[in-house]
């Protein structure tokens, strides 16, 4: 069986039942924001608006908005693609230390102090149905969106010395 992410509308519909469940005014934008963010996954959907619902009480709001949401989540570390700071330190890694890839997953997890199976099964699934990161036979490298989502200019392939005498 292969289970897909769910899509945005999918989950905006799972945020909006939620925050109802909760009796917690919403409005289709702030519902829409916390969407985006889920990482395609009702569960962390539900996280992320129940934190957002903490700061929207205690900054005495009654409707989470689009502004609102955005507010927390930035607040959260979860940036609008729905990445965290886990998925930055990875990411960074492969480019700062890695030079962008390819690096193997043991090294990755010895660097970041998880447990490889963190790393397949947590980290990897969502950066790699983004496109950020791909899966080679050498290990894990960073694409170009992977770059270009951490602001980083990509280091030009050298291959100094190969042929001096």
């Amino acid at each position: 069986m292969r289970l897909n992410f769910y899509n945005h509308d999918e989950l905006e519909l799972v945020v909006t039942r939620a925050a109802k469940l909760l009796d917690l005014g919403i409005a289709a934008d702030g519902a829409r924001e916390i969407a985006k963010r889920a990482r395609g996954t009702p569960r962390i959907a539900g996280r992320l608006l129940r934190r957002v619902r903490d700061f929207a009480n205690v900054a005495g709001e009654e409707l989470v908005t689009a502004k609102i949401a955005d507010a927390a989540l930035n607040r959260l570390e979860v940036d609008h693609l729905g990445l965290d700071a886990m998925d930055r330190r990875y990411l960074t890694m492969i480019a700062d230390i890695y030079r962008g890839g390819p690096v193997g997953v043991e090294a990755l997890a010895a660097g970041l102090s998880e447990p490889r199976d963190t790393i397949e099964d947590v980290v990897e699934p969502y950066l790699l149905q983004l496109g950020l990161i791909a899966r080679t036979a050498r290990g894990r490298a960073l694409n170009a969106p992977g770059w270009k989502h951490l602001g980083i200019t990509p280091p030009t392939a050298t291959q100094d010395g190969l042929f001096d005498k």
